[in-house]
């Protein structure tokens, strides 16, 4: 392939190296670069101010020395205009994002950014600090502190605040304070729901969702013009110690003030906002506003491409109408849970108001097309922004693009099926490429038709093509490096990290052969688990058809609150089903547990092994071998799936 023409010169049969941005891109590009505002450097000066300094290099390392950050494979961004590899837009966006170090807010509240995908913010009181969020990992967040420490010296958590329930907000508490300090009176604040919702989101669709997010950010491809460049959000989620320790103090409602180290604050709650638990914080004193995750410097995702639930954009945009009224023209900087911040009464309020419109505008004019019978697709086809806010550019679809986002907002309110019977019972990936490379001629022809496409520039059809060819014989050498190459070319052209990571990430897996993620370390959320989570835990992991007639009775006996009169949950088999009750049952168990709630958790961590769990100190009466039974049932998932290539067919 060359930089002129759109032949991907040997398709399917050349290098595994990236391949330059043909013609389409190009143009692509320039067109983009033309009908943005990229002489407003407002965003560059904000992203510099209060900078006080940084990690050099920044890069950090686990106890083994094992890579968990490398802040400094993103060097290349810091030249001035994008590749034609790379959409402008989001070349832009990264530049910005890759910032790094500590940042004076105000005076007495600092960020520090770029050691992880999302900030931490460290409130300085009368004795000690706050600190809003603690990353991803307990070593991004050490290095993060011990950063802080360097220039503004040492002084004691009084308290921590978890604005919401993602894993980047809350996954390196342990590099800021211990369960010891948390024994001893450090507070740890988080909104209403927040606990539920931080362990269930990674247990019932951990696998998946963890395979998912690999490709979303990117976190597994090299980084550099051709490849990685960030995520949108940040550069990336870092590896490590995922960590946890639960709250001690909940925040249920807006106006709830607390005062912590001579400190004032006021929260507002957001729920079913960015997460299901979210909340804002206003700061009196500072005249500082935290908008969590709820207003940030891009279209955030309605529904996240690693899977979650949906979310309300409705009420999203309700809540910052409520932000503006609680404190807009009274605050005077706006910090976030990302990017940087926004600083002057006036600009705070354009801020918010410009964020609020935009959810509000995809929301009503996504449900104004629903309510005509177009479906999702058709939506996301038609819809363009008012042009006020498609040029400002914390608007631009970054991270949460209009496309994907006008789909999960019908999908919020009608679901997968769009009306069409033709689409009520399709066949299956591979059945239907099946079908379709027979009505094309056979698979020789698909491919041809998939060039044909790659060279008019038309990549989006290409895509389509050549995935039946692949899904039909993925040891098609040409289908498959043609394939790789045009999810290059779509991944050079779009202005969403997370389209162009998961392109990229695809043409990988089809160029290389699937890369695998590295094992995290998160058996902090695991001893969270209340024991209903447990059990569900187990139940979405019972192989339906081992587990037809197969019939287990196991009583779970929980001492810590009545000895006398202890809790017990019936567990058992029925029809396949793993299902519990807190009631009283007819029938005597197979076996009983009996041991305190805070060892419940060990059930998962062991497998149900009788042997572990009574060394363990958990008492196991009955037959043991009935444990034993049900963990020979239990089907993992799998967390290294295929994702551009067809599945092995599994057979009920």
């Amino acid at each position: 392939m060359t930089n002129s023409g759109e032949s991907p010169g040997d398709p399917g049969l050349g290098s595994t190296e990236p391949k330059p941005a043909t013609k389409t891109i190009v143009q692509q590009q320039e067109t983009a670069r033309k009908s943005l505002p990229f002489n407003n450097k407002e965003d560059y000066v904000n992203a510099d101010r209060g900078f006080i300094g940084s990690l050099e290099p920044n890069i950090i390392k686990n106890k083994d020395g094992g890579v968990v950050w490398d802040n400094k494979s993103y060097d290349f961004l810091i030249s001035g205009d994008s590749p034609n590899t790379a959409n402008p837009s989001l070349w832009r966006q990264s530049q910005l994002a890759r910032k790094d170090g500590l940042f004076e807010v105000v005076p007495g509240i600092y960020q520090v950014r770029g050691f992880d995908i999302s900030n931490t913010t460290i409130v300085e009181g009368a004795g000690g600090i706050i600190v809003i969020d603690t990353l991803t990992s307990k070593e991004t967040a050490e290095a993060a502190f011990s950063l802080y420490k360097k220039h503004r010296g040492s002084k004691p958590v009084k308290a921590i605040i978890y604005t919401h329930c993602h894993m980047d907000h809350f996954g390196g508490v342990k590099g800021f304070v211990s369960e010891e300090d948390v024994k001893s009176g450090v507070k740890i604040f988080a909104p209403e729901g927040f606990l539920e919702h931080a362990i269930s989101e990674n247990l019932y669709v951990g696998a998946a969702m963890g395979r998912r997010a690999y490709y979303m950010y990117g976190a597994l491809l090299p980084r550099g013009p051709q490849q990685q460049i960030g995520s949108g959000l940040g550069q990336t989620a870092p590896s490590g110690t995922r960590t946890l320790i639960a709250p001690t103090d909940t925040i249920s409602t807006t106006g709830q003030e607390a005062t912590i180290d001579g400190i004032k604050l006021v929260f507002q709650m957001a729920p079913n906002t960015e997460a299901p638990a979210e909340m804002l914080i206003y700061f009196p004193d500072f005249k500082a506003l935290c908008a969590s995750e709820d207003a940030v410097h891009n279209f955030h995702n309605i529904l996240t491409l690693r899977g979650a639930v949906v979310r309300d954009p409705h009420g999203w945009a309700k809540y910052l109408t409520e932000t503006i009224g609680l404190w807009g023209g009274e605050a005077k900087v706006l910090f976030a849970s990302h990017h940087w911040p926004t600083w002057g009464e006036k600009e705070v309020v354009e801020f918010l108001t410009i964020q609020r419109d935009l959810y509000a505008y995809v929301h009503d004019q996504t449900l104004r097309l629903l309510n005509k019978g177009y479906n999702g697709a058709e939506i996301a086809e038609q819809i363009v922004l008012p042009p006020t806010l498609d040029q400002t550019w914390s608007c631009r679809g970054y991270y949460g693009s209009l496309s994907h986002n006008v789909k999960a907002i019908y999908q919020r309110y009608i679901g997968w099926f769009d009306g069409n019977p033709a689409h009520l019972w399709e066949h299956s990936p591979v059945e239907r490429a099946k079908r379709y490379v027979e009505l094309a001629g056979g698979i020789e022809n698909v491919i041809e038709n998939g060039l044909m496409a790659f060279k008019a520039g038309d990549f989006r059809w290409a895509a389509e093509v050549l995935n039946h060819a692949v899904f039909v014989d993925p040891n098609n050498k040409v289908a498959k490096g043609l394939l790789a190459d045009t999810y290059e070319q779509l991944g050079y052209g779009s202005e969403n990290a997370t389209w162009r990571n998961f392109f990229i990430s695809g043409t990988t897996e089809l160029r290389s052969g699937k890369f695998r993620p590295p094992k995290q370390e998160g058996i902090d959320i695991v001893r969270q688990l209340t024991p209903e989570m447990v059990f569900d835990y187990f139940a979405v992991q019972i192989n339906g058809r081992e587990a037809w007639g197969k019939k287990i009775a196991i009583d779970v006996v929980l001492t810590d609150a009545a000895p006398n009169n202890p809790d017990r949950y019936r567990w058992w088999l029925s029809n396949g089903a793993l299902v519990y009750t807190t009631y009283s049952q007819n029938n005597p168990p197979d076996v009983t547990i009996t041991t305190v709630t805070k060892m419940v958790p060990l059930l998962a961590v062991l497998q149900l092994d009788p042997v572990k769990l009574q060394e363990a100190g958990v008492k196991v009466t009955g037959d043991a071998n009935a444990l034993r039974s049900l963990s020979k049932l239990l089907d993992p998932g799998d967390p290294n799936f295929n994702i551009v290539t067809p599945k092995k067919v599994f057979k009920f």
